[in-house]
């Protein structure tokens, strides 16, 4: 599914927080990585420092990802892995958009909230940018990411997939797929997330709520329609997440669900918060299904309020050349 990894680099420390996600992907998918740094076009006498800086960090990348293959028995180290590194001139995030889109590039990886080093890029501004423009799925990562959630540091790997019920936020499953069956990993859990509204106590209720007493007064019961009608929500959401549960364990992955009432983009915040996941993937721009979440404000919550890393699929978009 995926074969060229796209990485921009700013030159910062910050910035390289995706290198363990890099070494670890490249090593256990087999994909090609692109390192680009983009520069601007005053300090042409820098261009030796920006082209030291790519080529060495290139060097380090592939001689992580050989490790990663060697350690679980694919390939030789000294070859197999393919990483190169870019120099590009002009606005980040229009240069990380046109590589994309003219070098056949699968995924970009990128830290966001980085601000510091050779170009001092304004990481969180261009990550938006490219999250918004990007046709690829965009994995972000969080400079500062506590380290008990680094790629490679974490005992058994969890991904949070939120679902709305909809087709469009479905699209994400095959990347799910896709990046749970990676060489050498220890059982990794897919915990499929439904987030249901809650029912308050409404001005008007339909007939099957009410009841009519001999005298003729019609009554209904607020709180246990409202319960009545949380517990039927809760059920339906339930039974979307088995279903598609059930396809996730027909390819070989442990899944398991939760359901949960509330605002989608607090929920899933808070649960990603108290129970810290590797990965959050996640559908951006669905409107429709089983809570019609607004799913690029949603999404756009999500990716502020929690630590873990999320791997954004832009929902209906297509890669050019693709069919």
């Amino acid at each position: 599914m995926y074969r060229r990894i796209l990485v921009p680099l700013d030159g910062s420390e910050l910035s390289e927080v995706v290198f363990p996600y890099t070494k670890e992907l490249a090593g256990r998918l087999g994909l090609e990585v692109v390192l680009l740094h983009v520069h601007d076009s005053a300090g042409r006498e820098t261009v030796p420092l920006h082209r030291a800086y790519i080529k060495h960090k290139a060097d380090l990348i592939r001689r992580q990802s050989e490790e990663v293959q060697t350690g679980v028995g694919v390939g030789e180290v000294g070859g197999v892995v393919k990483v190169s590194g870019e120099l590009a001139t002009g606005y980040p995030a229009d240069e990380i958009l046109r590589y994309t889109e003219e070098n056949d590039i699968d995924l970009i990886l990128m830290a966001t909230h980085g601000r510091s080093g050779i170009r001092r890029w304004v990481m969180g501004s261009v990550a938006d940018r490219v999250l918004r423009a990007s046709r690829v799925p965009v994995w972000l990562v969080r400079a500062g990411i506590p380290e008990g959630i680094v790629y490679d540091k974490w005992p058994q790997r969890t991904i949070l997939v939120p679902l709305d019920g909809s087709e469009l936020a479905e699209e994400v499953l095959p990347h799910v797929a896709a990046l749970a069956k990676q060489r050498g990993v220890a059982p990794l859990e897919v915990v499929l997330l439904g987030v249901y509204e809650p029912v308050a106590a409404l001005g008007y209720y339909p007939p099957s709520a009410r009841f009519e007493t001999p005298g003729g007064a019609v009554h209904v019961m607020p709180r246990d329609y409202a319960r009545g009608e949380s517990a039927r929500l809760k059920i339906i959401t339930e039974q979307y997440l088995n279903k598609v549960a059930r396809r996730l364990n027909d390819t070989g992955l442990k899944v398991r669900i939760e359901a949960l009432a509330g605002a989608p983009a607090e929920v899933i915040v808070d649960y990603a918060n108290d129970h810290p996941f590797n990965l959050i993937v996640m559908s951006t721009h669905a409107r429709s299904g089983l809570s019609r979440w607004a799913y690029g404000s949603v999404a756009a919550r999500v990716l502020r309020g929690v630590t873990s890393p999320v791997f954004l699929v832009r929902a209906g978009a297509t890669k050019r050349g693709d069919a």
